[in-house]
């Protein structure tokens, strides 16, 4: 019992762990590498459509009157843009390419879209559902921007056109955000008793995410472990996410303090699609600098298992 208790109340933490120990077995143990070759691109395969059905549960719970953009929304905006730009002078000011190496990975950290998930951490906690849903939306519109335009500067080889970066977001936010939106908005209006329901099973978008995160556990496994770079800057690579993670989250909320969301802000502007960020890193970046946002990904869960924790245990988060 205690063990399942521990589970429940660590869950994303057991997620980190359990992603991390299957990539490493079944990479170490020769009987099994074949069978992990085959089903890991399966289990990658099932990410979007996981994230779809959480945020299509999540999103029945919505309240219509929150649908709302505030001014918070757009002040992130500026923050998470000039961070980016403040990263992109840094790494052209670097003559050493481990040193610009560096800067690339605090570049993905702070240029990275909010992670589709954050709703469902949201609702966990106590925040607003659908504001965190519009600030998703205007987010995405801003990544669109400032991804063609960042990302040239950062690596002048990087061949990312407007069309491009708006095609991608578009894609994505059709598929991951607005579709389960409006399906979650339609079921609330024509069946009604299923959506009440459906919000009676608390933790299933939760416990969906938490499939993913391990999913996602290892994929940045696989990145971390061939990594070709010197020790001094894995370490690095590692602290630096932390900082930036807990600054981000930080920063995030003391700006939502202000406009009454603090939970939702926080998770806005620290809780990233490190997925994206990965793959825009492998796409355009030096592929190495992926190893920031793989690290990043295991520190926002740990905060977010901490929250989820102090939310449990006092009923309300204290920051």
């Amino acid at each position: 019992m205690g063990i399942i208790k521990f589970i429940k109340q660590w869950t994303l933490l057991c997620a980190i762990v359990f992603g991390s120990i299957v990539y490493l077995v079944f990479t170490h143990v020769a009987v099994l590498t074949p069978f992990g070759d085959y089903i890991g691109p399966k289990l990658v395969t099932l990410l979007p459509i996981n994230i779809f059905l959480m945020l299509y549960i999540t999103f029945c719970k919505i309240q219509m009157d929150d649908l709302t953009p505030r001014k918070w929304h757009f002040i992130l905006q500026g923050i998470r843009t000039l961070l980016a730009a403040l990263s992109v002078v840094a790494a052209n000011l670097c003559t050493d390419p481990t040193y610009k190496l560096i800067w690339e990975g605090v570049f993905i950290c702070v240029i990275c879209p909010t992670a589709a998930a954050a709703p469902v951490i949201v609702d966990k906690l106590g925040g607003s559902i659908a504001s965190l849903t519009v600030y998703l939306l205007i987010a995405n519109g801003f990544t669109s921007i400032i991804i063609p335009l960042f990302f040239p500067l950062m690596e002048k080889g990087a061949d990312i056109t407007f069309a491009m970066a708006a095609w991608m977001v578009l894609k994505r936010v059709l598929t991951v955000l607005v579709i389960p939106l409006g399906l979650a908005l339609c079921s609330r209006k024509f069946l009604p008793n299923f959506v009440a329901w459906l919000k009676t099973k608390r933790n299933i978008a939760f416990y969906l995410w938490s499939f993913n995160l391990s999913i996602i556990m290892g994929l940045a496994m696989q990145n971390i472990m061939n990594a070709p770079v010197s020790g001094w800057v894995l370490v690095t690579l590692c602290i630096i996410p932390l900082l930036l993670a807990i600054f981000q989250f930080s920063m995030g909320k003391l700006v939502g303090y202000r406009y009454g969301d603090s939970i939702g802000a926080g998770q806005a502007l620290g809780q990233k699609n490190t997925v994206v960020g990965i793959w825009l890193t492998l796409s355009f970046l030096n592929p190495y600098a992926a190893i920031a946002p793989c690290v990043y990904v295991i520190w926002q869960n740990i905060i977010n298992a901490v929250q989820l924790w102090y939310k449990d245990k006092y009923g309300y988060l204290k920051w």
